[in-house]
């Protein structure tokens, strides 16, 4: 059975209508945040590269790995997640 990735997940979510990216949550690897975890709304995600995601914040945006990523949700259903090593 075929697994997108977790970059082919955002750019199907981002370029499918029906498959808003804005109704997205990232989980991502965040040292320092509470138990060194972050979520990322859908609608700060901009530009998906080859290596790293952008994620928008005010005038900036910062370059996010795709091997920080944990779990991907919309409304509450877990649509891709890092399996466990």
């Amino acid at each position: 059975m075929f697994r997108l990735n977790a970059r082919e997940l955002l750019n199907k979510l981002k370029w499918h209508p029906e498959k808003d990216i804005d109704k997205v949550e990232v989980t991502i690897i965040h040292r320092g945040a509470p138990r060194d975890r972050k979520t990322i709304d859908g609608v700060d995600i901009g530009d998906i590269g080859s290596k790293f995601f952008e994620v928008k914040q005010h005038e900036n945006s910062v370059r996010i790995p795709y091997h920080r990523i944990l779990k991907i949700e919309r409304d509450g259903e877990t649509l891709w997640e890092e399996l466990p090593k």
